[in-house]
């Protein structure tokens, strides 16, 4: 059996499908949460959960928190004289919920659907993929968080026809996803967010103005006070939940050694308090929130519905933020805290066939750009860095697309192609994921041209393949670091299955006849009927070098009109593929 996993920031839990429905699993507590915590005792044993939760009040410098912030990088965390990574910590907790699940389905678990931030770049999908082998999991997809939570929502609703909004605020990261439902499909448009905004930045504004009123800064406070921070990040998270259904909550400033004394000072906060200080907060939340409407090309009235995630979605200044924005009140049908892993269940009923879910269809987009590094020529020079995109954010994926470039220095015989991710608009602002390195381009002082084409598939593989137009040589490789579960034979038949996405109208006879005829003819036009023609012919030369079949097919039409319309027809056997008519 596969099992889901929520991999949270504060808090995990896991998530089977059995008997037809998504089921959560208890840890040995008796809850479902399982709090993302990992501490070493004095007898340096190894805790997760509760006890290590509980063990961060008293001993700070011994345990491990909000450590998802930091996968994707090799920074490490001291707890006590042993020293962890990101990778470490979190296969720890992993470990722990694979254990909860074998212990409630009274059977060994092998496979898991792990969720990350829709925002996860490469190298934190990867990451996480590898925490997930350490504990001992083969793990079948990585699927975005907002995306699972609208799967719990389409399972229990999939004969509706509406589109919703996702809005998903966990304890350390912001994700909002744009999807539609119909006909038991689910279709995501747009997602967009940040990684390193959430609940835990709501209590740590509480905390530091509690320690303001008391004549203290936050960042010296955490060098020489940790046990006081500790036990006030504690007080203060729980002042932030009570903000949620009442008007005040009061906190004792801790002792240096993180005792509360009965006689200590207090600070109250209210919600008009808590508002002020969350300001900053919930002004970055609205930049995703209006970026994934833009790029799913929809307004606030288009959507029907929209759906809260994460437990800091409880905070009433977020529910009135999305009100405000948006016109309508957030749906809250299912626990925001358990959403996400009851999400993953069911994707993991969807890898395994389940019956139960036979008439479910998901698609998905690609969260980042992914294009190449590329040089920009600014009077006689060239600088290099800028990043140039070949698929787009939020380009439904299994895609295929394709650009063109060229050398830049006469001679040139090699070009490295190097492979980026990302929306900044140098690569240095980007994530690397490889280079490709095209070789034995004829040597000439003009440019020579390179087709370039990105086919990028559901499991995260992504075939970069280089066409040099002259030699007719082909160059390629093929990224799988998203794809870690899959052996060479998968990897092999997923690469067949790309194949057919790949669409190449420039190779067609037909459509070259068809783009020399055009031209042909462009002087026979008076200026205005030529800028005209002009204008769809090189809207037909760049749809033939794109790669896509819908673009393609529309630019297609639109010259073909503009032909008939001039009075410049052609043959039928011209446009089957036979000789031009002269």
């Amino acid at each position: 059996m596969i099992i889901g996993i929520d991999l949270g920031t504060t808090h995990s839990l896991c998530a089977v499908f059995r008997n037809g429905v998504p089921q959560l699993v208890p840890n040995p507590h008796g809850k479902v949460l399982t709090p993302s915590v990992v501490a070493i005792l004095d007898d340096d044993q190894v805790v997760v959960g509760e006890p290590a939760r509980d063990f961060r009040v008293t001993h700070p410098e011994r345990c491990a928190a909000t450590f998802k912030r930091l996968m994707g990088t090799p920074q490490p965390t001291k707890l006590g004289k042993r020293s962890f990574s990101p990778i470490e910590l979190s296969s720890l907790i992993l470990k722990s919920l694979k254990e909860d699940a074998e212990h409630f389905l009274q059977e060994v678990v092998t496979d898991a659907v792990i969720t990350v931030p829709a925002y996860f770049n490469d190298s934190q999908r990867r990451a996480t993929r590898q925490a997930g082998e350490v504990a001992g999991l083969n793990v079948r997809r990585i699927v975005n968080e907002p995306t699972a939570a609208a799967l719990t929502y389409g399972f229990h609703d999939r004969d509706a026809d509406k589109r919703l909004l996702v809005v998903d605020l966990g304890g350390g990261t912001f994700d909002v996803t744009l999807m539609q439902i119909f006909e038991g499909t689910l279709e995501i448009v747009a997602t967009a967010g940040e990684n390193f905004l959430g609940g835990e930045d709501f209590t740590m504004r509480l905390v530091s103005d509690a320690l303001n009123q008391t004549g203290k800064r936050l960042e010296l406070a955490e060098m020489k006070e940790p046990m006081l921070v500790a036990r006030l990040r504690e007080d203060c998270e729980r002042a932030k939940r009570l903000l949620a259904t009442q008007e005040t909550a009061e906190v004792t400033i801790p002792l240096a050694d993180g005792t509360v004394p009965q006689t200590g000072q207090v600070v109250t906060f209210d919600r008009q308090k808590f508002l002020s200080l969350s300001q900053p907060l919930l002004d970055r939340l609205q930049g995703p929130l209006s970026r994934v409407l833009r790029d799913g090309n929809m307004q606030p009235k288009d959507l029907e519905d929209i759906i809260l995630v994460g437990g800091a979605t409880r905070m009433p200044a977020v529910s009135a933020l999305i009100e405000k924005m948006f016109g309508k009140a957030p749906l809250c049908r299912f626990n925001p805290d358990e959403v996400v892993a009851l999400g993953a269940a069911v994707q993991a009923a969807l890898i395994e066939d389940d019956a139960a879910v036979g008439d479910m269809v998901m698609t998905d987009v690609c969260p980042f750009t992914l294009g190449v590094e590329v040089s920009k020529q600014f009077g006689n020079e060239f600088a290099t860095g800028y990043f140039s995109p070949i698929i787009h954010r939020n380009t439904t994926i299994p895609v295929s697309k394709e650009d063109v470039f060229s050398t830049i220095e006469p001679m040139q015989t090699r070009l490295a192609l190097r492979i980026y991710q990302g929306e900044g608009r140098r690569v240095k602002d980007n994530f690397q994921l490889g280079e490709l390195v095209v070789t034995g381009i004829p040597a000439r002082t003009e440019s020579q041209l390179v087709r370039v084409r990105f086919t990028y598939d559901l499991n995260g593989i992504l075939e970069v393949e280089a066409f040099v137009e002259e030699t007719g040589k082909r160059f390629s490789t093929v990224l799988t670091g998203n794809a870690g579960h899959l052996d060479q034979k998968e990897i092999e038949e997923a690469l067949k299955r790309m194949q057919k996405l790949k669409f190449y109208p420039r190779d067609d006879i037909a459509n070259r006849r068809l783009l020399l005829f055009a031209e042909s003819k462009v002087g026979e036009l008076a200026p205005d009927q030529r800028s005209v023609l002009e204008a769809g012919i090189d809207q037909f030369e760049r749809a033939m070098s794109s790669g896509e079949k819908n673009l393609f097919d529309e630019a297609k039409t639109v010259l073909l009109n503009l032909l008939t319309e001039m009075g410049l027809p052609f043959s039928s056997e011209f446009e089957q593929g036979g000789d031009a008519a002269e």
